[in-house]
C-alpha cells in the first residue's frame, strides 16, 4: 500500500511540475544584426505573461520587452525583437515568465560597422543538416535512426558568428505527415531536447527546409499541409524574412563579405518523377525553385557586391552522377541559372547543400569561367550513408567524407582582394574529418 501510495505522490507531482508555467524551449538566438537582435523561445500553455529584459554588459540600466501576441495554445514559440541597439556592443538578457524572473537567459554582440571604416573582417558560421533524435513510440521498427546528439556539445563550444541548419532540423514522423498538430508537436518536441538548449543561444540561428522538415519524404508542391508546415517553419525560426507574397521561405542574411541565399526547395518543387525533357528539350514545366524564387535569386546576385555568394539549397545541385534528387534533375531551370550566371560574369558564386547524409565537395568545370563547388555537410545526428555504386569513385569530389557524423565551419579570412574560404569537417567531437579551400581568385573569370 505504501508503495502504491508512493507512486501516486510522485505522479501527482510530476504532473504538478508539468502544469506549472515554465520555458519549454531556448532561448535561442535569431538575426543579431547592427541595431537589433532576435530572441527566441516557447513558453506552456499555462503562461499568461512573457517577457524580455536586456541591458549592455557590465551595465545595470535595462530596458523590456513585453510579448503582446496570443498565448495559452498548445504550442507557444514566441519572439522578441531587441530594438535601438548599439553595434559592436555586447547585451546581457533574461526572460520573465508571468512577471517573474527565470534562470533563462544569455548574451550577444551585434555586429560591428566595418564598412568604410575598417577591413573587412575574418569570421566564421557553422552549418548541417539531418538531425534526427528518436521518439521510439513513433520511430520505424529496426536500429535507432538518430545516433549520437553529443555534437551539439562540441558545436555550441564554437566561437562562430551564426549556424546556417541546411534542411532537416527535425524529421516527421508518419503520424505526423497529416496532421496539422503533429507538424507543429514535431517542431515543438524536438526543439525542447535538452543537449540542444546550449547551442540554440551560443549564436544566431538561420535555417531552410528540406522534405522532413516540410512534410513527407521527397515532397513539393502538392503537400496538402504546406501552408500549416510553412506556418510551423517559420514560428520554429526566426529568419530575417520567410519568402513572398506568403509563398515560400526563402531569404538571405549578409556577414562581413559574405551573402549568404537561403532558398527554399520545396515550395515550388514539381514531382520528382516529372519528366526532365519532353521532345528532346528541357521540360520547362519541371521546377525547383519556381519562377517567382528564381527571380529573387537573379536579382539578388546581380544586387551582390559580395566577395563570396552562397546559394544555400537543401538538395544537392552540381553532382552529375548522384542517383538521387538534385538540381540539375529540373534541367530547365538548372540550365537556365547557368546560364544567367555565366552571361552577367556574376562571381564568387557557391552552392552549400544537405539531404545525402555523406559529406562532399563536388567541382564542375565551366567552359570559359570558374568552376563551380557544390559543398554537402551531412548528416548532424540521423544515419549516415556510403559511397557507393557511380558515386564511389565520382571524379568531380574532390573531397569526400561518408560514414560518419559530422558538422562543418566555414571560414573567411585574409585581405580585401585576397580574401579566402575555408571549409573544415568536423567529427562529434569537434575533431577533424577534412579539409578544404579556395580563393576569391579562384572564382572569378580568367
Amino acid at each position: 500500500m505504501k508503495k502504491i501510495l508512493l507512486s501516486a505522490t510522485c505522479l501527482f507531482i510530476a504532473f504538478a511540475v508539468l502544469a506549472q508555467p515554465r520555458i519549454i524551449s531556448g532561448p535561442m538566438l535569431g538575426p543579431v544584426e547592427l541595431r537589433d537582435a532576435k530572441i527566441w523561445v516557447e513558453v506552456s500553455p499555462e503562461v499568461k505573461t512573457a517577457s524580455l529584459q536586456y541591458n549592455k554588459k557590465g551595465e545595470t540600466k535595462s530596458k523590456t520587452v513585453v510579448y503582446k501576441g496570443v498565448l495559452g495554445n498548445d504550442f507557444n514559440p514566441i519572439t522578441f525583437t531587441v530594438g535601438g541597439l548599439d553595434f559592436n556592443t555586447t547585451y546581457q538578457y533574461k526572460l520573465l515568465i508571468n512577471g517573474k524572473t527565470t534562470t533563462y537567459g544569455g548574451e550577444f554582440t551585434t555586429k560591428d560597422l566595418w564598412q568604410w571604416r575598417k577591413p573587412v573582417p575574418d569570421f566564421n558560421f557553422l552549418t548541417g543538416s539531418c538531425s534526427y533524435f528518436n521518439e521510439p513510440v513513433f520511430d520505424r521498427p529496426g536500429t535507432p535512426y538518430g545516433k549520437d546528439s553529443s555534437i551539439f556539445d562540441a558545436m555550441a563550444k564554437e566561437k562562430s558568428a551564426f549556424m546556417l541548419w541546411l534542411g532537416d532540423a527535425w524529421y516527421t514522423r508518419d503520424v505526423d505527415y497529416y496532421s496539422e498538430w503533429g507538424l507543429w508537436y514535431r517542431a515543438s518536441r524536438d526543439r525542447s531536447l535538452p543537449v540542444l538548449q546550449p547551442f540554440l543561444k551560443a549564436m544566431p540561428q538561420f535555417g531552410i527546409w528540406d522534405d522532413h522538415d516540410y512534410g513527407p519524404n521527397d515532397i513539393g508542391k502538392n503537400y496538402i499541409l504546406k501552408d500549416a508546415s510553412r506556418k510551423v517553419f517559420n514560428s520554429y525560426f526566426c529568419n530575417p524574412s520567410a519568402g513572398e507574397n506568403g509563398q515560400g521561405i526563402y531569404t538571405m542574411t549578409s556577414w562581413g563579405d559574405v551573402d549568404v541565399f537561403m532558398t527554399d526547395d520545396r515550395w515550388w518543387r514539381s514531382a520528382d518523377r516529372t519528366k526532365d525533357s519532353v521532345n528532346g528539350k528541357p521540360n520547362p514545366e519541371k521546377r525547383m525553385l519556381g519562377k517567382q524564387q528564381m527571380e529573387w535569386l537573379k536579382n539578388s546576385l546581380l544586387y551582390s557586391n559580395a566577395t563570396f555568394k552562397i546559394i544555400a539549397v537543401g538538395s544537392q545541385v552540381l553532382n552529375p552522377v548522384s542517383p538521387y534528387d538534385k538540381w540539375r534533375d529540373f534541367p530547365a531551370e538548372y540550365d537556365e541559372l547557368m546560364h544567367f550566371l555565366k552571361e552577367y560574369n556574376i562571381n564568387g558564386v557557391l552552392f552549400l547543400t544537405g539531404d545525402r547524409h555523406h559529406s562532399e565537395i563536388i567541382k564542375v568545370e565551366r567552359e570559359g569561367t570558374y568552376p563551380l563547388y557544390d559543398i554537402t555537410c551531412s548528416p548532424l545526428t540521423s544515419g549516415t550513408h556510403t559511397f557507393g555504386a557511380a558515386e564511389k569513385n565520382n571524379p568531380y569530389r574532390v573531397l569526400g567524407i561518408d560514414e560518419k557524423q559530422n558538422y562543418t565551419r566555414v571560414s573567411f579570412s585574409g585581405k580585401r582582394n585576397e580574401r579566402k574560404m575555408t571549409v573544415e569537417y568536423l567529427g562529434v567531437k569537434g575533431e577533424k574529418l577534412g579539409e578544404w579551400s579556395v580563393s576569391e581568385k579562384e572564382l572569378k573569370k580568367p
